[in-house]
């Protein structure tokens, strides 16, 4: 299969999905950590990719969702942004709002 369309799947399959460095348990940078850690704090389910694990998926994703940086966190379809962004909705409470809307359990999508 394409790899863009395995992004699609993976994007349209998981109402809150993150790609990152690492896992939620082990992330490989600070920036993925940030991410986790502010998910975390909100305590909502997501799906993630380790885009270490996945390197066809860490070349294609920035052309896919015009976003050239990780992590990438996207909501009901919809690129929300790095880890930057994230936290910054995090202290605006518009974060939290955001994945009270998306589906409430979410598998895995490795």
């Amino acid at each position: 299969m394409d790899v863009m369309q395995v992004i699609k799947e993976q994007i349209e399959g998981n109402p809150v999905i993150l790609y990152m460095k690492g896992t939620p348990q082990f992330p490989q940078c600070g920036f993925s950590a940030r991410a986790i850690e502010v998910m975390t704090t909100i305590g909502k389910p997501f799906a993630y990719v380790n885009i270490l694990e996945a390197p066809e998926i860490r070349a294609s994703l920035p052309q896919y969702g015009n976003w050239p940086t990780f992590p990438q966190l996207w909501i009901n379809g919809e690129l929300v942004g790095g880890s930057d962004i994230i936290l910054e909705m995090q202290r605006s409470g518009d974060l939290a709002k955001m994945l009270e809307t998306a589906a409430v359990e979410v598998p895995p999508a490795e």
